[in-house]
């Protein structure tokens, strides 16, 4: 069945197949179509305003992306993020990270941690009104920040190809946290990793995050045990 649940808004005119996989690849990030969802061309093209030529070109470069998932002789759904899914796309973004960490110790990593703690900041005061959506946008600022300071357009335009994945994933994490204290905790442990110029204790407790994240969304519990001691210098 086709989700009733929608906040997306018609395009003012016809739009090209870009704009229109924008637009989609964006509700899907936000969580107005949810994994398992049905998109159905008919709809979608009265909701948007659009005619479904178009459509159709944009649904299929989501297709592509992975984002949907064609089923014979039922049509396109969202991506349903099975256990499997989760744990590739973590594997896949932790090597991107741990890749944008490494290129930051050869820059000034001092600095970056202190730009991370800043988010980190942002996020904590995102916990402390119990705000969870904004939690998570800090969160995924925090990931996008710790890549661009890479300095590594690739590294960063491979990344940006995870976004929505990562937002899906981001945001089913909120329920696995009894207290977002605990989320700004993880990444301000990144953070500070920076700061003391340690990157053995950084790419641990980046592996361990991520770990954790796969964990959590697998069975809704924490990972056992997280880094949390600067290596001797």
């Amino acid at each position: 069945m086709t989700s009733s649940r929608r906040t997306i808004e018609p395009l003012v005119r016809e739009s090209t197949p870009g704009i229109i996989a924008d637009k989609l690849r964006t509700a899907i990030g936000r969580g107005d179509f949810k994994a398992g969802d049905q998109l159905g061309e008919a709809q979608l093209a009265r909701e948007l305003g659009i005619s479904r030529g178009p459509l159709r070109e944009g649904m299929q470069r989501l297709t592509q992306e992975g984002l949907l998932v064609s089923v014979r002789n039922r049509g396109l759904f969202v991506v349903e993020m099975t256990p499997e899914n989760v744990r590739d796309m973590y594997v896949a973004r932790a090597a991107i990270e741990r890749a944008a960490a490494e290129q930051i110790f050869g820059h000034d990593p001092q600095d970056a941690g202190d730009q991370l703690l800043a988010v980190t900041g942002q996020m904590a005061q995102a916990a402390s009104r119990e705000d969870d959506p904004k939690v998570s946008e800090a969160d995924i600022d925090f990931h996008q920040m710790l890549v661009s300071l890479s300095r590594s357009p690739r590294l960063v335009r491979i990344h940006q190809t995870l976004l929505t994945e990562t937002r899906m994933c981001i945001h089913a994490l909120e329920q696995t946290y009894r207290h977002s204290d605990d989320r700004v905790a993880e990444h301000r442990g990144i953070a500070e990793a920076f700061v003391a110029l340690d990157p053995a204790l950084t790419d641990a407790r980046l592996v361990a995050h991520m770990e954790d994240a796969v964990v959590r969304l697998a069975t809704g519990a924490p990972r056992r045990t997280t880094p949390s001691q600067p290596t001797p210098a």
